[in-house]
């Protein structure tokens, strides 16, 4: 196991009461819609949301939607109400996989082509990573979570690239889904950010029926792990 999973086994285990109590309460937390938002949602967001919502996929779990050809994360309730979306950095490299040991490296050894954002359904859950920073995570042995935009030298350059109307610029990151640190707090915080959840990543370099529908083979089909919350 790399020094880079160790640690974030670590600080996942330290943050874990702290999240254990917390779940409790953010299931009970009320997140008013943002006003409009319906109307900024991709159409392959609302495509697989309508088949969550006639399969029952989420299995009454709170779920979100990265959507990468439209540089978007959209968090919805367990009944399929969009309570938030924004636009969201996403892997720097295109492509649906996760490279083979991309986990085990520390941030600055990720190659360029090895920063993808792996498309899927995953099960999500909270946690801290290496700076006790509270993220989401979605697939921990590689690393993949939702974050805030953190402080930092790229803070500036990475805001600018989230508030450009075309999602051409946001392909900026290792691989995680990294949001504005206002969403995160307002949304992805009380929804996901307590409680496990279901993502699904939109897969752009295959159709999306690859991932919903009959015969679809999810790309990860990630079975829920036993939790590492304990």
């Amino acid at each position: 196991m790399g020094l880079a999973r160790v640690g974030r086994l670590l600080a996942w285990a330290a943050a874990g009461l702290g999240a254990c109590c917390a779940a409790q309460a953010a299931s009970t937390v009320a997140v008013p819609p943002q006003p409009g938002v319906e109307a900024s949602v991709s159409a392959d967001v609302r495509q697989v949301t309508h088949w969550v919502m006639e399969s029952g996929d989420n299995g009454g779990l709170p779920f979100a939607v990265v959507d990468k050809k439209a540089a978007q994360l959209v968090v919805l309730t367990p009944h399929g109400s969009v309570l938030g979306a924004t636009p969201a950095l996403v892997g720097e490299a295109v492509g649906d996989h996760t490279v083979p040991g991309v986990g085990d490296k520390q941030p600055s050894q990720v190659l360029p082509h090895e920063r993808t954002t792996p498309a899927g359904r995953f099960f999500s859950e909270p946690g801290s990573n290496l700076t006790g920073e509270h993220v989401v995570w979605v697939d921990y042995d590689s690393g993949f979570a939702i974050h805030r935009l953190r402080p930092g030298a790229s803070l500036e350059h990475r805001t600018q690239r989230l508030s450009t109307p075309t999602p051409d610029d946001n392909r900026a990151s290792l691989g995680c889904v990294v949001v504005p640190a206002s969403f995160y707090e307002a949304v992805v915080m009380p929804v996901l950010g307590g409680q496990r959840a279901v993502v699904y990543v939109l897969p752009e370099t295959q159709p999306l029926s690859s991932m919903i529908g009959p015969g679809a083979s999810r790309l990860v089909l990630q079975q829920p792990p036993a939790s590492k919350l304990r």
